[in-house]
């Protein structure tokens, strides 16, 4: 079971991962242990100032959004200091407008969508009256950054698009734990995750830890831990608006709420000996008028 957590310098996101319907539907005693944990999660990110909370009717087949309802009511948590958001599977823009009309929501946004069809929502929401989307949910992280540093800052300027991202330690591959190997505790020796051990021991993924090694230095200098470092790096870039992170249990989210105090020390000099180790900076169309 995994429990997703967001940080951000101002929002702060958590959703709960569809995996626990695994668990969910095993028996009542387990289902009791993740609500739980969900709320002794919730309950820190809550008290570190987390204010935006996130799942989607999928998840556990509507579970989660049950549990994250349960909790908050259970929490006595007032409804106009939180920010809930969800994602439906149909959405297209006149069906978005609908629900936002019908008071069901308050914005629409994406996920996982690429420029082009953001750009085709937005005209089809200008052409018929209708209302766009105000962000899309795109991952990025230390080794994924073409679609957030050069794509999304293209369509926030010229449609207002922000963006929330995902996955900033790469399922894990940036902690670090990898390094030597796949330990049989982790998520990548999990049956259903073959594909994530397959890319930690393929060529690109030892390179991948060599560098993250290097990187670990930076870290030692800030007075950090590399998942903290790495969270950092991505609450760095403005255009970014929330992070959302995985955490399984509390210490993991203490550490990587953590990143909110490594931010300050992420100087342009930081930032740039980063660049340098990982050497895959991608160059917008503002870089090469330059």
């Amino acid at each position: 079971m995994h429990i997703y957590v967001s940080v951000c310098a101002s929002v702060s996101v958590l959703y709960i991962d569809p995996s626990i319907s695994i668990f969910i539907y095993v028996c009542v005693c387990v289902c009791v242990c993740v609500f739980q944990v969900a709320e002794q999660l919730m309950t820190i990110a809550y008290e570190s100032g987390v204010n935006l909370f996130d799942t989607a009717e999928v998840y556990a087949a509507g579970k989660a959004e049950v549990i994250l309802g349960n909790i908050i009511k259970k929490k006595g948590w007032r409804r106009s200091s939180l920010v809930i958001t969800t994602k439906l599977y149909w959405e297209i823009v006149r069906a978005m407008t609908y629900v936002i009309n019908q008071g069901m929501s308050m914005y629409w946004g994406t996920s996982r969508w690429t420029a082009m069809e953001i750009m085709e929502a937005y005209s089809v929401a200008r052409q018929f009256n209708l209302i766009p989307p105000v962000c899309e949910q795109a991952e990025y992280h230390l080794f994924q950054r073409e679609k957030v540093e050069v794509q999304l800052p293209e369509l926030y300027h010229k449609i207002g698009v922000g963006a929330m991202t995902w996955s900033p330690l790469a399922c894990g591959i940036i902690t670090g734990k990898y390094e030597n190997g796949i330990p049989e505790s982790s998520r990548a020796a999990m049956k259903s995750y073959q594909w994530l051990k397959d890319k930690i021991v393929s060529e690109d993924g030892r390179k991948q830890q060599a560098k993250l090694k290097e990187l670990s230095h930076i870290a030692e200098k800030l007075g950090c831990t590399l998942p903290q470092l790495a969270v950092a790096w991505c609450l760095r870039n403005e255009g970014v608006s929330s992070v959302l992170l995985g955490t399984s249990n509390a210490e993991q989210l203490t550490e990587n709420l953590g990143a909110i105090q490594v931010l300050p020390k992420m100087t342009s000099h930081v930032v740039s000996d980063i660049d340098h180790i990982l050497g895959n900076r991608p160059y917008s169309k503002k870089d090469y008028r330059s």
